[in-house]
């Protein structure tokens, strides 16, 4: 049976989120962007027209999505293969519905807990949810981490999604020390929103697999050692060290990760057209200094690309994208010379 495309409704946490600033307020209207289908020439029926958004975990692909969402009239399709699964919102990092912005999410929190859900299951799905979101006339827009799900999406089935649209790349990028800092950081604030709560809630001591479903997510096997702890003779002191210890492992699970990620994401862009924007000004700054810095370097080239990507000036995309791939080699030299150092 096929999955519903449009997440149920989830409940708000009741903590504040160590997550980039709100979704920047655009002011002027949706852009009223052409038909999604049209005729151009005899027979030859034009594509329609999808945004991806490709990123590391904790760059703000899930804002951005929702920043272009809102300028341009899209819904967004999550592409993060943990995401997809119901439950432990907060391990999981899901958005919650205030963090939508009113904008349609789909694939998210819809697989059962201990389901597969393959990368030919995401292409096959998100394929449906696509074609519903185009045929009501709005820009599908990809995003989330999994960048193999992605690749399916894009390439597989015999490239049947580029038969069917033209897609728009973006990818939102930060030098790797920085960003290690920011996802050590978020962990800290998860923990705080309940991230160890929510995982002992779930724990089941006959589980030994964490390797299917959503019991893959970093921050649930981390745990195991800690709360099989609970259950035995075990000092206060030791708690305490089994559980910084496991902290600790999240974070560095976490940063290995998103480097995984970021070089999957450099093969992808040497496959596709990518316009990549750097982050790592915002997450060197705080408060309203980030928001601006985001709405600077990151949303406004985004929205511009985009802009010129769906209203056709394909020109001015392509240099767009021309000038992002001349930037990844020095980003990348930059952020390898600053590891070393």
């Amino acid at each position: 049976m096929p999955l519903p495309m449009v997440a149920p409704a989830m409940a708000a946490p009741s903590f504040t989120r160590l997550t980039m600033p709100p979704a920047i307020a655009l002011p002027d209207a949706v852009v009223q962007v052409p038909p999604p289908l049209s005729v151009v020439g005899r027979r030859v029926a034009a594509k329609h027209k999808a945004v991806v958004v490709l990123g590391a975990t904790g760059t703000g692909k899930s804002r951005l999505a929702i920043d272009i969402a809102l300028r341009f009239g899209g819904e967004v399709i999550n592409s993060d293969k943990i995401q997809l699964h119901t439950g432990l919102d907060v391990a999981t990092n899901k958005m919650a519905p205030d963090e939508c912005a009113g904008v349609p999410h789909h694939l998210l929190g819809v697989a059962h807990p201990d389901a597969e859900f393959t990368a030919a299951d995401f292409r096959r799905e998100a394929g449906r949810a696509a074609a519903a979101v185009a045929a009501r006339g709005r820009v599908p827009i990809i995003a989330g981490g999994s960048n193999s799900y992605v690749e399916e999406l894009v390439e597989g089935d015999r490239r049947a999604f580029r038969e069917r649209y033209e897609c728009c790349f973006l990818w939102v990028d930060a030098q790797l020390p920085v960003l290690h800092d920011f996802v050590a950081r978020r962990v800290d604030e998860m923990c705080r929103r309940g991230l160890v709560e929510e995982v002992a809630a779930a724990f089941d001591p006959l589980r030994t697999d964490y390797s299917r479903g959503i019991w893959r997510a970093i921050g649930v096997p981390e745990l195991d050692a800690y709360l099989r702890a609970r259950g035995v003779h075990v000092g206060d002191d030791e708690r305490a060290r089994l559980l910084t210890a496991a902290i600790d492992e999240i974070k560095a699970n976490t940063s290995r990760l998103a480097h995984r990620q970021r070089g999957k994401i450099q093969r992808l862009a040497r496959m596709w057209r990518v316009r990549r924007v750097d982050a790592t000004e915002v997450f060197l700054k705080r408060g309203h200094a980030a928001d601006e810095a985001w709405k600077r370097l990151v949303a406004a080239p985004s929205i511009d690309a985009v802009g010129s990507f769906l209203l056709g000036d394909q020109q001015e995309y392509g240099g767009m994208v021309t000038a992002a791939k001349a930037s990844i080699f020095a980003s990348t030299a930059a952020a390898v010379a600053a590891a070393v150092v």
